[in-house]
């Protein structure tokens, strides 16, 4: 191969991985607030959202407020789901229901700019038996907030501004969260568009091949 062809052919290389590296940077996680269900074994990330399960008296469900990617990192509520704990002053009475509630905004480093995450607590709501998660959390959390696709976006005020934004790693936040992650929130589906090249990404890698094929072509051809 010539001097020329070869330069041609590490250009391609180097910009390949250039792109490839830059997709890497972008990779990003969500901010929102996560749903989970209780038990004696701890906290399980929930399979639907809490406007479709119907908990049973005695259940215990978290709302967690983090930055994750998927619900494989999500952050859990960082109290018991402790249900004994939580409702020792609520007896049970018929016609109605208790769901204990475990309300954990996160931390300092989950919080959008310029707000603070309130305290965490704990709370016993008593609903109707027929009551889904979300009217029990809005029994005892009020102001909820939610966009226009049914995400949770805010519990008491929290936060004020933003609904499942994006957070990258570079800059701090950009874009909203795409469909993904907000069945996160809407549905406990959790889970955004995983960890290889975007689409985009991957047409950037095309051209540059494309580019770099033409290139050693042409430099064979003068060489012929």
């Amino acid at each position: 191969m010539s001097r020329t062809a070869r330069a041609a052919a590490l250009l391609v290389v180097g910009a390949v991985l250039a792109v490839l590296g830059a997709g890497t940077a972008q990779a990003a996680g969500y901010r929102y607030w996560s749903f989970w269900e209780g038990s004696a074994n701890g906290w399980s990330y929930a399979t639907q959202g809490p406007s479709l399960v119907r908990p049973d008296d005695g259940s215990v469900q978290g709302f967690r407020f983090s930055v994750s990617a998927d619900s494989q990192d999500a952050s859990k509520p960082r109290r018991a789901a402790d249900f004994a704990k939580i409702c020792a002053d609520t007896p049970a009475k018929e016609g109605s229901k208790r769901v204990a509630l475990v309300i954990d905004p996160g931390t300092a480093a989950d919080a959008p700019d310029g707000e603070t995450p309130p305290a965490l607590r704990t709370a016993c709501a008593r609903v109707p038996e027929d009551a889904s998660s979300a009217e029990a959390l809005a029994a005892v959390a009020k102001p909820l907030r939610y966009d226009a696709s049914a995400m949770l976006c805010a519990i008491s005020g929290y936060p004020a501004t933003g609904c499942g934004e994006q957070v990258s790693g570079d800059s701090g936040g950009s874009g909203k969260a795409p469909t993904s992650a907000s069945a996160a929130a809407s549905t406990g589906g959790g889970k955004s568009d995983g960890g290889g090249p975007s689409a985009g990404v991957l047409v950037g890698i095309g051209a540059v091949l494309v580019l770099g094929v033409a290139a050693v072509a042409q430099a064979r051809r003068r060489r012929g």
